[in-house]
């Protein structure tokens, strides 16, 4: 999985101030008063359709770039005794929310394929004998990595009916994914590819940054077009971001002008390529097939997270386990996490509580940063009023900079402009709630 999240100190008027790709951010969930059972978490909500996903805190590497909870290299015994330990989680889960229906599913991390054969296949069987989760009969995502996706492992991908395989390339430039503290070999690149084509027939995502040191124009379009060679369904085009506690410096101004040029011209070569734009970073190719099962909506539905570093999500309460980046927190997180025993994994710990004001909030930005913009039946169902009503002064900020049309009540429509796309990660951070910023703000990275 290619992390980008929160850059060390960015300019107030950076366009690069915060990746939101969920609200709010971990670094606003802090230890809970009285934590809560998860029975009485689940008691009152919908669990027709949830989504289920599995963090796997394991990689061969830890990236420059990365700040996600995971592990490099760990002991094969750990490996083992993390899975003991996610099985356990499972059957408190089970017994928490006895009539779940999962509707999709995902693998990340980490690495999930840092997982032998033998333990993916451990890792489907848990699903389906304990949360009775047929992955099989769903969408499920995995994430994989060019050293992991290896023909045994995407054979028991392709065997359990994985969808959709995720692999981080970057680029296809040795020396710029050395740069970006990605140290990979452009063979090794192509055959994990080639592997992913020959044993599955999942839709294949690939991820790409740009921004890293020494990148040009031409360079940024070599990786384009080889990456378009392949007819992925899916491009992600990720900004190269510098954050605390990983391993690139911090850069100016005149970067971030460089990464803006270069996400237009990204932008650009994949629409004229036959491709569609989904948000500032996904691209979907626009004959690619459509994903089987029920439309995700990431702003209504519920999500089980299982795992030391996965998040949980429901109406009211979003939850986790501790986080961490540097490598002895990390380490310390997952030995907490493995000695657990069952009925350690019956309360929740660490999370946010949301009230109605942050449900908006996060419906009106999980809506408001894909290309498609906001529901606006959808939002007026849920809240009483259109946006305009909850949001009147952050709405005006975002159509005087030309990032929205102008706002007129009743909304007819509200949906980014191209150059608002452009700025996805200067408009998150305007919609956050003042405790949300400041609990962010108060978050010691470790």
């Amino acid at each position: 999985m290619t992390s980008i999240d929160i850059e060390a100190a960015p300019a107030a008027d950076s366009p690069y101030r915060s990746y939101v790709y969920g609200y709010p951010h971990k670094s606003a969930y802090r230890p809970l008063d009285d934590p809560p059972r998860l029975t009485d978490v689940w008691r009152e909500e919908d669990t027709d359709a949830l989504s289920l996903y599995f963090h796997i805190p394991f990689c061969e590497m830890r990236c420059g770039f990365c700040n996600l909870f995971t592990r490099s290299t760990p002991p094969a015994e750990q490996v083992s005794a993390y899975l003991d330990a996610l099985e356990r989680e499972a059957y408190a889960v089970a017994e928490a929310v006895p009539d779940a229906r999962f509707a999709r599913a995902a693998f990340g991390g980490g690495t999930p394929t840092y997982l032998t054969a033998a333990e993916l296949e451990r890792l489907y069987d848990l699903a389906r004998r304990v949360l009775g989760a047929d992955l099989a009969a769903i969408p499920t995502s995995v994430e994989t990595s060019p050293a992991t996706a290896t023909p045994d492992r995407l054979a028991v991908l392709a065997e359990r009916g994985a969808t959709r395989i995720s692999i981080g390339v970057q680029s296809f430039i040795d020396s710029e994914a050395h740069a970006a503290g990605r140290p990979q070999r452009r063979d090794e690149v192509a055959r994990a590819l080639r592997a992913i084509r020959d044993h599955t027939r999942a839709r294949l995502n690939l991820d790409l940054i740009y921004g890293i040191d020494g990148q040009t124009s031409d360079t940024w379009r070599y990786s384009l077009d080889t990456a378009l060679d392949l007819a992925p369904e899916e491009i992600y085009l990720y900004p190269l971001y510098v954050r605390p506690l990983t391993g690139l410096g911090r850069r100016g101004r005149d970067w971030d002008d460089h990464r803006l040029a270069l996400y237009r011209q990204g932008r650009d070569h994949l629409l004229a390529r036959g491709y569609r734009q989904v948000s500032m970073r996904m691209f979907e190719r626009i004959d690619a097939p459509g994903g089987d099962g029920p439309a995700y909506c990431c702003q209504t539905d519920a999500m089980v997270g299982l795992g030391c570093g996965a998040r949980s999500y429901t109406r009211d309460l979003h939850y986790s386990f501790d986080y961490a980046v540097g490598v002895r927190q990390v380490r310390a997180i997952i030995d907490d996490y493995i000695s657990r025993d069952h009925a350690g994994f019956e309360r929740v710990g660490v999370g946010f509580r949301l009230d109605t004001d942050e449900r908006r909030r996060r419906h009106l930005l999980q809506s408001l940063l894909r290309a498609d913009g906001v529901d606006l039946a959808l939002y007026t169902e849920r809240f009483g009023a259109d946006p305009l009503v909850h949001f009147p002064a952050q709405l005006a900020e975002l159509a005087g900079r030309g990032w929205i049309a102008p706002a007129t009540h009743p909304l007819q429509e509200l949906r980014l402009t191209p150059e608002g796309l452009a700025h996805s990660d200067a408009i998150g951070p305007l919609l956050f709630s003042a405790p949300v910023a400041d609990l962010m703000a108060g978050y010691s990275a470790r």
